[in-house]
């Protein structure tokens, strides 16, 4: 069996792994394509075979310029491999590939990560990456009788595969460059291509020189007459996850997954507030670099300091506390604590894998109590992370029946998505409630207040979308949607001078996580050139 081996020449190999990666793996590629070019009419399926063609042309100079002995079989097995689990997850949720979903990837934590795996994901994997990678490597690879004939063979297959795709291009120029304009996208959607430039730009970023860290906002000062008030000031920040403020009942859900919040005095919810980015890896260093969405990049964001560090110069104690897979180098120069410590001394809150995000909670107390001066405390949920949904929740939050409880969506009905989903809103309800109750049981000693923000929102399956990460651009509104509200104790409201139904007043007015940075500075009377009184929600509210 293996003394008979075919012998193939390298450039059939080539292009028969072109055509497989154009026809085979890139299924939503060709959806979203069918569905740009519905308007070509009779053309449309003219233009659609010349696009495919012009592809499979240009894949095959692409693989041509890496035809080598011992290089052809090991390209080709990675790219079948990667190609078959982009497809899998690509097809199964919808997402596109680019940079950010690369960044989104490589700095999601081991537990989170592992959700995403499934018997259908194993399925992929072995089906099409697996058995054509085995047959690649089956087969002997023919280069041709001498190097230079085969360096012939291989630059006349390439140099003809060239001039072809530029003949079908200029061919169809037009409606091609119609279409790229107009539908961006596509561009996220053609594997591997797509994973292998995302990549690129991000090892490019990840692995350059060492970032030095500007430092910001070193003129940051209290006021003086701050070191008079009878009470200090404690502010806690929620980051939420994944929640979309679509499915709060606060802002006009059909179902109650607010029934706790609803009856808190001094909160006050903003229904039209949107994210940064649709990712964790975007969303968490954008709300705290102060930099605001426009301007705002990765590069540029974990290059400088952000608003822990300012509140830390002016003499403000901050702690952040975990529940998710980081903070994405907004708190790396501030005290931090994971709730993953707590597993073993919380039993009721944590077990083997995570903990609920009731246990950040757990001996917060303590650290309160050894205040001396203004703290702000950072509170990052695990919310409403998928596909799991079911994991995120106590059993007794399972409020809405039937659930999807497991990570392979697509074994479930939308309405069982959709009710887990919708138990993990009602469980953050709780959690926020209790935050509030223990913001008030420092009433004594401390102005208390609350602020929580979503990371970004979620897809539950409208127009076939799952999770989130879609890029910015393209992506739904229920990925950038957000739930945001703040709570002020009567306290803080008499001490500090907000008017709490000004900003009910204001609060259906469009907001951003660009409020956040410059809203914690004037919540906390930071004085600084950085600071912009129209992005601080609570400037109109206050005394001028």
């Amino acid at each position: 069996m293996f003394k008979n081996r075919p012998r193939v020449p390298v450039a059939v190999v080539t292009l028969l792994l072109s055509a497989a990666f154009v026809l085979i793996y890139n299924l939503p590629f060709w959806h979203a394509l069918s569905g740009a070019n519905a308007a070509a009419g009779d053309r449309a399926w003219l233009l659609m075979g010349a696009v495919g063609a012009a592809l499979i042309l240009i894949f095959n100079v692409l693989l041509s310029l890496l035809s080598w002995p011992y290089l052809t079989k090991p390209v080709a097995v990675i790219l079948l491999i990667l190609s078959a689990s982009l497809a899998y997850f690509m097809h199964k949720y919808g997402v596109m590939i680019d940079v950010d979903m690369v960044r989104n990837v490589t700095e999601t934590d081991p537990a989170e990560a592992t959700e995403l795996f499934d018997s259908q994901m194993l399925a992929y994997i072995v089906g099409l990456g697996g058995l054509p990678a085995a047959l690649v490597c089956w087969v002997r690879v023919d280069y041709g009788n001498s190097w230079w004939k085969g360096l012939l063979l291989r630059g006349g297959a390439l140099v003809l595969s060239a001039a072809l795709a530029g003949g079908l291009v200029m061919s169809f120029y037009q409606d091609i460059a119609s279409i790229a304009r107009n539908n961006r996208q596509l561009c996220f959607l053609l594997v591997p291509s797509n994973v292998l430039q995302a990549g690129y730009s991000y090892a490019k970023s990840a692995t350059g020189k060492p970032r030095e860290i500007k430092p910001i906002g070193e003129d940051a000062h209290r006021d003086p007459a701050e070191a008079a008030r009878p009470k200090k000031a404690l502010t806690v920040i929620v980051v939420g996850e994944a929640a979309r403020a679509a499915n709060f009942s606060l802002n006009g859900y059909a179902r109650e997954t607010n029934p706790l919040l609803k009856k808190q005095d001094g909160l006050i919810n903003f229904p039209n507030a949107h994210s940064c980015g649709t990712e964790t890896a975007v969303s968490v260093p954008c709300m705290f670099s102060g930099l605001g969405r426009e301007n705002y990049s990765d590069e540029k964001g974990k290059s400088q300091q952000g608003l822990l560090d300012v509140l830390k110069r002016a003499g403000v104690e901050v702690l952040w506390r975990d529940n998710n897979s980081g903070c994405k180098g907004a708190c790396d120069r501030v005290a931090y604590e994971s709730a993953d410590d707590y597993r073993g001394k919380l039993p009721e809150s944590c077990g083997d894998d995570e903990c609920y995000d009731e246990a950040m909670l757990y001996k917060l107390q303590d650290y309160v109590d050894q205040l001396k001066g203004d703290a702000v405390i950072v509170l990052h949920q695990k919310g409403s992370h998928g596909p799991a949904y079911y994991l995120r929740y106590p059993q007794r939050f399972d409020a809405f029946q039937p659930t999807c409880r497991t990570n392979q969506l697509q074994e479930c009905s939308r309405e069982e998505i959709t009710n887990v989903y919708d138990n993990t809103i009602l469980y953050t309800d709780y959690f926020l409630s209790q935050t509030i109750a223990f913001l008030k049981k420092n009433g004594g000693r401390f102005d208390t207040s609350m602020i929580y923000m979503s990371d970004h929102g979620e897809s539950l399956g409208e127009n076939n979308m799952y999770l989130h990460a879609t890029p910015y651009l393209f992506a739904p509104d229920v990925q950038k949607h957000i739930p945001m509200m703040v709570w002020l104790s009567d306290g803080y409201q008499k001490d500090f001078g907000v008017n709490t139904a000004c900003l009910k007043a204001r609060a259906a007015q469009p907001h951003s996580q660009d409020n956040l940075f410059h809203s914690v500075l004037g919540i906390m009377n930071v004085k600084t050139r950085l600071y912009q009184p129209e992005l601080d929600l609570f400037r109109p509210c206050r005394p001028s």
